[in-house]
């Protein structure tokens, strides 16, 4: 089997894997003279993220990453307000991420703010404050723009004879789907999307504890069901797949959790993960395994770990919904999203305008 970012990867004897197309997408730390530096920085309801990474060719190479868990979407559903315990640590996060973008001087940066900020009663006001301690421009991105980033990021996975893709990113406070046209030398068309407000931070504020039971697990399945069928009577998707030629594609920690967990990884490993094929089989058998592991087995699992044990089954959950509303196809698993969006969409941006010598400042 051949990898997809340009190395050899070991013989895995499974149905897990299938080959894909060569992925435009470096995150090597080569050692090579980097040309000018653009910058993406993601802050989710469960997660701050910031990528920063050089041209090459079609796409980039990573020349830092961070992320850390802020949950800044604490007790949002609960109470429809961004806590100020969860402020507070999306905002220490923003500073370390501002230092890190003043040593590195990037050419271009774009920060975006999604669901937490978007659905919060003080999420505006939030922004406003994040702004004004760390001097970061931070914006807050539609569901629409936040499908956009996914697709962009993702599309060279969306290859191979398929003609309609179904893209969806089960975040920490909602799940982004796009329904999308793929044409024969053209890039993907988004023909439709939706922003459902639930994700694996809002299943689990919802659910608590039931969450680790098989009650609680079928009734977190069936919430999200009920929520898939609106898109589902727009684009008549099980429909289409059963005419043939529609590919399912998940970017999310529970897609790539599971598909971890389906490798036996002994720990996670982006490049044995990004643009491999699940298939339906190896899917429900890791589903199975996590969920069989209880508490104190997720903790210790190398694909899950404390910080992320109280949010897998939840997003389990989604991605059980998801697949059995469209079965009878295996997921194409990507380890990228809105980061990586980004950043193609400020490389490509600084490639159209006039050629400039220097670097312009940060912002």
């Amino acid at each position: 089997m051949r990898q997809v970012p340009k190395m050899e990867q070991p013989v895995v004897r499974n149905t897990v894997l299938a080959p894909v197309p060569e992925v435009p997408l470096s995150h090597a730390h080569a050692g090579r003279t980097p040309g000018p530096a653009f910058a993406a920085l993601d802050l989710g309801t469960n997660n701050c993220r910031l990528l920063i990474g050089a041209p090459t060719g079609d796409g980039f190479r990573v020349l830092e990453s961070f992320s850390r868990v802020v949950r800044l979407g604490e007790g949002l559903h609960r109470t429809g307000r961004l806590c100020e315990a969860g402020m507070a640590r999306a905002i220490e996060a923003l500073h370390a991420c501002a230092a890190r973008l003043d040593r590195r001087k990037p050419r271009a940066l774009r920060a975006i703010a999604t669901e937490a900020c978007r659905r919060a009663a003080n999420g505006r006001d939030f922004v406003a404050r994040a702004r004004a301690e760390t001097g970061l421009p931070l914006d807050v991105i539609s569901g629409r723009e936040e499908a956009e980033l996914a697709l962009e990021s993702c599309a060279a996975l969306l290859t191979g004879g398929a003609r309609r893709a179904l893209l969806f990113d089960i975040g920490g406070g909602s799940t982004e789907l796009a329904w999308v046209r793929i044409e024969p030398g053209g890039p993907p068309a988004l023909i439709g999307c939706d922003s459902l407000p639930v994700g694996v931070v809002t299943l689990t504020e919802q659910f608590g504890a039931a969450a680790f039971t098989d009650a609680g697990f079928r009734a977190m399945v069936a919430d999200v069901t009920a929520r898939l069928a609106a898109f589902e009577a727009v684009h008549c998707i099980a429909r289409e797949i059963g005419q043939g030629g529609v590919r399912l594609l998940g970017t999310s920690g529970t897609v790539t959790t599971l598909a971890g967990v389906a490798l036996d990884l002994p720990r996670y490993r982006r490049p044995l993960v990004d643009g491999v094929v699940l298939e339906a089989d190896a899917a429900c058998k890791a589903l199975a395994r996590l969920r069989a592991l209880g508490r104190d087995g997720l903790e210790r699992h190398p694909c899950v770990g404390p910080e992320r044990l109280e949010f897998v089954l939840p997003g389990c959950a989604v991605f059980a919904a998801i697949t059995a509303m469209w079965p009878a196809t295996p997921v194409v698993v990507a380890d990228r999203g809105l980061r990586e969006g980004v950043l193609l969409r400020l490389i490509r941006a600084d490639r159209a305008r006039p050629h400039r010598h220097g670097r312009a400042p940060c912002g």
